[in-house]
């Protein structure tokens, strides 16, 4: 139930901010499914609550009509100017992290039914900010079959049980409190307290074999204040560089590889030659990704051919 009613209220931000018209309370009925699937009564109490809820985040829901000649229908919408945040300037390495972040789109069950009710709109005559669109559309996507049973879980605090594959052992069953869900390494795992064990764990999502099995209504649990998925995967999963990475690099770019290097030399005026030592193959691939053509790696060869599968995958998505 709550992430019904969380997809109910992103998608109506994404509607009264998705034109200057004011929408008419019935267009806004037959735009969003949860609303459209609702009586009368039941759509118009949740609303109001819907309303009420957006003004307590600080978004103010602007009541009025589209016509100051005439005293047609009363309507709604979002000022963009009021909610929009300013220009950021963000450093590669922020920019990166807003892209992953975008991963969590299509598994919140928010970006299909977001574009869907803009749809509606345009179809019924309302003019659609196109931005608003391509806010909704999502970038990547997970594709481990458990991903959005335990999303769901680990946001609304769902403890869960499922049969877990280790390699070269057979299934056990696990009874875990989940805190979230973090991408490591390439890879998804749910952190969590494991009930059986008595200690914080983390759970690859590709080795949970079946459904996953919820035990209780949402706020069973508490997450622990100084919970923290990052420090915990990377205790089941410590790494020591072990390798050495040789990149080129352009002039006054790659900061963040510039400052894990253990040499630097300058190749020419415009590039330097930079070593880097280096644990994990994947996070320093996606790390050099993210630059582009800024930065090439000259050795070893697993790096570089992780480098072109990390870029040949962007474009793809992109296309």
């Amino acid at each position: 139930m709550a992430d019904r009613k969380t997809e109910r209220l992103m998608n109506l931000i994404f509607a009264l901010l998705a034109t200057r018209q004011y929408l008419s309370k019935e267009q806004i009925r037959q735009a969003i499914a949860d609303y459209r699937e609702s009586g009368q009564q039941a759509f118009e109490r949740k609303f109001e609550r819907d309303k009420e809820e957006l003004r307590e985040l600080g978004i103010t829901v602007e009541m009025g009509g589209n016509d100051k000649y005439f005293d047609d229908e009363q309507g709604y919408r979002i000022r963009r100017d009021e909610v929009e945040l300013p220009d950021l300037d963000l450093t590669r390495e922020e920019a990166a992290v807003l892209g992953l972040a975008a991963q969590v789109w299509e598994h919140a069950g928010l970006a299909q039914d977001a574009t869907t009710a803009l749809v509606k709109l345009k179809a019924a005559g309302v003019t659609v900010d196109p931005e608003i669109v391509r806010m909704a559309e999502p970038k990547l996507s997970a594709n481990e079959p458990a991903f959005d049973a335990m999303w769901q879980a680990s946001t609304s605090r769902i403890p869960v049980a499922f049969d877990y594959r280790r390699p070269g052992l057979e299934p056990s069953r696990r009874h875990v409190q989940p805190w979230g869900v973090i991408s490591w390494r390439g890879r998804w795992y749910l952190g969590g307290f494991d009930v059986d064990r008595e200690a914080p764990r983390v759970f690859r999502l590709s080795r949970v074999v079946g459904d996953v099995e919820h035990l209780a209504d949402p706020g069973d649990y508490e997450i622990p204040e100084d919970a923290d998925l990052g420090q915990l995967a990377a205790a089941f999963f410590p790494a020591e560089p072990d390798k050495l990475a040789v990149l080129r690099v352009r002039a006054e770019r790659g900061q963040s590889l510039r400052r894990g290097a253990s040499s630097t030399r300058p190749v020419d005026e415009a590039t330097d030659e930079i070593e880097v030592p280096f644990a994990s193959v994947w996070d320093l691939a996606s790390q050099i990704a993210s630059y582009g053509p800024d930065v090439l790696v000259r050795s070893p060869e697993a790096l570089q051919q992780a480098v072109l599968h990390r870029l040949h995958a962007a474009v793809e998505d992109a296309s």
